[in-house]
């Protein structure tokens, strides 16, 4: 069963990184997942909270922050349990593969761009979902679109984007829980 559900998450990391290609995603997908392409987007989220929201604001960026780096530690502490290899690593995939961006060192299981980005997507949906609802929408997409970036530039299999999606949905649902605990208006 294991076996298959290998043999599955590579079928489907091959049909993104070769069916899917084209000179579009070639261009945008590296860009998409370049964390420098989000750094005003967090100073936007930063400077919003702390404008609209003042004292309650900073704890909203705090708790958010505490959430991003219990993802980001946990995820590095399973990575290295796993050792799983990047595809653009592994000899099994080498011939197969095709990427987009410089494969670095490191493992693959689980994706710290997606755990990381869900983190902060679910926590802003939740945090603000009472007062603007479209904005779960929008941040989920915002970080599926990371984690399939992922996949297509050929750093992570699919089972790495989703186990990341889920380490951040997780961990990003303990953190809105305390969070609303010390501000119940949220």
């Amino acid at each position: 069963m294991l076996e298959q559900l290998k043999q599955f998450d590579h079928h489907l990391f091959y049909l993104v990184n070769h069916g899917m290609g084209n000179a579009v995603f070639d261009w945008l997908m590296p860009i998409m997942r370049n964390p420098a392409t989000w750094v005003p987007l967090y100073v936007i989220i930063i400077v919003f909270c702390i404008y609209r929201y003042q004292k309650t604001g900073v704890y909203l960026i705090i708790a958010l922050a505490l959430a991003v780096g219990a993802t980001d530690v946990t995820g590095n502490i399973i990575k290295h349990s796993v050792k799983r290899l990047r595809p653009c690593n592994s000899a099994q995939m080498a011939s197969l593969i095709t990427t987009r961006v410089s494969c670095g060192s490191g493992y693959s299981f689980t994706s710290s761009h997606a755990s990381d980005h869900f983190a902060i997507a679910v926590f802003l949906g939740m945090v603000f979902y009472r007062r603007r609802k479209w904005l779960w929408m929008l941040t989920v997409g915002w970080a599926t679109l990371i984690g399939f970036a992922q996949i297509y530039v050929g750093l992570h299999y699919p089972a790495d984007v989703l186990a990341g999606a889920l380490l951040g949905t997780a961990i990003a649902w303990l953190f809105v829980s305390l969070f609303r605990k010390i501000n119940p208006q949220f």
